[in-house]
């Protein structure tokens, strides 16, 4: 068994796919170690177990909105793209989504995943309450008068089965996207990003410019003819040069519904799956310029293996071990050309180019990173580990992985 993009072979001794929570309850009890699966969109061993691996994708699909509280309560194995439609229906919105509609939710805010905007946080951020099965199958619910939550929503799976979590929700409200090319790297970051709702740059790093920017506004005002001197685009984009913009959500500034302009891919195709790797990095806001320019100066090393890069702005959090943890940050993400080994010995070139702004890797993709670097990243990391050692004493949701960027 693979993951999404084929670059990880699963080890576990035992699959399940349960379909009642009794019968995930009696797998979790019964298990010497044990991981959950979520949609494979990890290039790395997070997921990976020796294990028993569990799917929850064929529990009932739990969906209660509460239009009081302006709250949804999902199941933890739902994708964003299976309720985020009925969300809109119901004259609801979530704050933001993550390029892809395809991820499963409990998965997404487990790592931290993200999407874009200076105000706006990552995908765990409007999480209220997280429902958890612990080793031992029992239900714990932490929500945010528990003193422990601000370790229990980006958790890596290290302290339980997350079975369900309750978010908050926004009124619906409307999107248009705008692409714009050949942005100049000398211009002011912060400006670029902080230009509308949600904006993504994109390079090739071929040269010192944005090949592309993905300018997402609210509402139906007309976009500017020019951003910060880029040309607008004459037809719909594909962030890589090349590719199918069918793909794609609509732009050239047809408003829409954010569900349908806040991703950049479409639910119902399926991109590039199996045919690319991928890293990200976070850094303090205040240092995105100079660590743009650090990685520009590797430019040479990066374009051939490089599919595209992408750069993008999020709001800080309170979350232990988030990426964004106690910090406005800047993420620069690198989709990669097939090429593990060549990708693998471009990563601590890239990493030292980085190690001068207290960067962090994002927990589900490629990094090379030294255990103990990625431990220090993070003020809170003693704290973390206690917590999962008090929910998991004995160690039934930790792997490899965990054991090695997480401290005995």
């Amino acid at each position: 068994m693979l993951n999404w993009a084929g670059n990880v072979a699963f080890g576990a001794a035992r699959r399940h796919r349960p379909s009642t929570r009794d019968e995930l309850r009696l797998i979790v009890s019964e298990a010497a170690r044990l991981r959950v699966l979520g949609t494979g969109h990890s290039f790395n061993r997070i997921a990976d177990t020796d294990g028993d691996l569990v799917s929850l994708s064929g529990l009932p699909a739990e969906f209660d909105i509460d239009s009081t509280a302006s709250t949804v309560r999902v199941c933890g194995g739902l994708r964003y793209g299976e309720i985020v439609g009925r969300l809109h229906a119901a004259g609801f919105a979530l704050p933001n989504l993550a390029s892809l509609p395809h991820i499963s939710i409990a998965g997404a805010v487990a790592t931290g995943t993200h999407g874009s905007g200076v105000d706006n946080g990552n995908l765990a951020t409007p999480v209220r309450a997280v429902e958890l099965l612990t080793a031992a199958g029992e239900d714990l619910t932490i929500d945010r008068s528990d003193p422990r939550f601000a370790g229990s929503v980006v958790s890596l799976g290290a302290l339980g089965v997350v079975t369900a979590v309750t978010l908050d929700l926004l009124p619906t409200f409307d999107i248009r996207q705008d692409v714009y090319e050949d942005l100049p790297f000398e211009v002011p970051l912060l400006d670029a990003l902080a230009d509308a709702y949600s904006v993504s740059l994109f390079t090739d790093f071929r040269a010192n410019r944005f090949t592309q920017v993905w300018r997402k506004a609210i509402g139906a005002s007309a976009a500017p003819d020019e951003f910060i001197g880029a040309r607008a685009a004459a037809g719909k984009q594909h962030p890589i040069a090349g590719a199918d913009p069918a793909a794609c959500t609509d732009q050239a500034g047809v408003p829409g519904p954010w569900h349908e302009r806040l991703p950049h891919f479409r639910l119902d195709f399926t991109p590039s799956s199996g045919n690319e790797l991928q890293s990200e990095f976070f850094v303090p806001r205040s240092g995105g310029a100079e660590a743009l320019r650090a990685l520009a100066r590797l430019a040479p090393r990066i374009a051939p293996l490089l599919q595209v890069a992408e750069v993008r702005a999020i709001a800080g959090d309170d979350q232990w071990v988030s990426p964004c943890s106690g910090r406005d940050s800047i993420a620069f993400h690198f989709t990669w050309q097939p090429q593990a080994d060549a990708v693998m010995s471009l990563l601590p070139e890239l990493e030292r180019a980085l190690s001068g702004f207290e960067v962090r890797p994002h927990w589900g993709k490629l990094f090379t990173m030294a255990p103990a670097a990625v431990r220090s990243a993070y003020p809170h990391m003693a704290q973390f580990v206690a917590l999962a050692d008090e929910l998991d004493p004995g160690r039934k949701f930790r792997n490899e992985f965990l054991d090695t960027y997480l401290p005995r």
